[in-house]
């Protein structure tokens, strides 16, 4: 009986076990589709953004205009991702801890920026905050400028950037409960000290992921930006719109010296990442590779 036990198990290994030559062709497929389509096209910017040396490389980043880019994608995103920390955590705190009427339609709210195109969203904050928008008038009476200006662009990244962080932490707090949270409160601990304490050193690792993967895309944003924009030289140009301008006036090595460098924050941001990921893994495995620890020895009680 046990022989053809041993038999049927045998047989299924070998039934979910995929021959050498099938593993060898998928790695191969997704190393040379990595190659044609990421690694390429960087090595071709770079290539071409020092086609004519250094100096012009140089030269096309100190461009005033450039580097007023430069600031403002920078100062765009110091402000968009710590807003949509706050933003992320709350609602991810929300949907993941509470029940309540509506938590389904908060849930597609958070979704919403993944499924309206970024052009979509720029032409709403037109429609609300422009000249002949809802609070346009409101606006030009008080001399408020959002749209054609720096707060048109932060409200633009924050709404295509907010789902990052919060749809990285929905999954992770739900899957931990809220067992940990209730016995900290049950021990007297306040509802700051829960989170700070307690909930926090178990989120760390998804918040950082998060926070990543906004920055990264509030410092590439486009679509949105570009409707809000104007595309004022010197003025409300982020790093991909200049991209854009240059190229279309043909001054090629500047644009793709531009484009190196929001390549560049890109891999930084990737770098770091990895560096996360890579110390998440160690505690990881610190943590498992302790030794379990063992109850306390009962005491006699002493006789009278």
């Amino acid at each position: 009986m046990s022989g053809a036990n041993s038999r049927t198990v045998r047989r299924a290994r070998a039934g979910t076990t995929e021959a050498p030559w099938v593993r060898y062709t998928l790695i191969t497929v997704a190393l040379v589709f990595m190659l044609l389509f990421l690694v390429l096209p960087l090595a071709a910017v770079f290539a071409e953004a020092l086609r004519k040396g250094f100096g012009a490389y140089l030269d096309g980043l100190r461009e005033p205009d450039a580097w007023s880019a430069i600031k403002l994608t920078l100062i765009t995103a110091l402000i968009a991702v710590p807003l949509n920390l706050v933003f992320g955590v709350a609602a991810a705190w929300c949907i993941a801890k509470y029940e309540f009427r509506g938590k389904a339609f908060l849930t597609t709210l958070v979704d919403l920026p993944f499924s309206v195109s970024p052009v979509v969203a720029g032409l709403v904050y037109v429609l609300m905050f422009g000249a002949q928008g809802w609070f346009g008038p409101w606006l030009q009476a008080h001399d408020i400028k959002i749209i054609f200006a720096v707060p048109g662009i932060v409200l633009a990244t924050v709404f295509v950037t907010f789902p990052f962080i919060a749809r990285e932490l929905i999954p992770l707090m739900q899957a931990q409960g809220n067992d940990e949270e209730q016995a900290a409160i049950v021990l007297g601990a306040t509802g700051w000290q829960t989170f700070w304490y307690v909930t926090l050193p178990n989120i760390k690792w998804g918040l950082l992921y998060g926070v990543i993967l906004c920055n990264a895309r509030a410092m590439g944003e486009f679509g949105a930006v570009s409707v809000v924009s104007g595309h004022i030289r010197g003025q409300t140009n982020t790093i991909p719109l200049h991209v854009e301008i240059l190229y279309n006036e043909y001054q090629s090595v500047a644009a793709f010296a531009a484009a190196s460098l929001l390549a560049l924050l890109a891999l930084v941001t990737l770098v770091i990442k990895s560096i996360a990921e890579w110390r998440n893994e160690q505690q990881m495995k610190a943590a498992a590779e302790l030794p379990p620890e063992r109850p306390a020895p009962a005491t006699a009680p002493s006789a009278r």
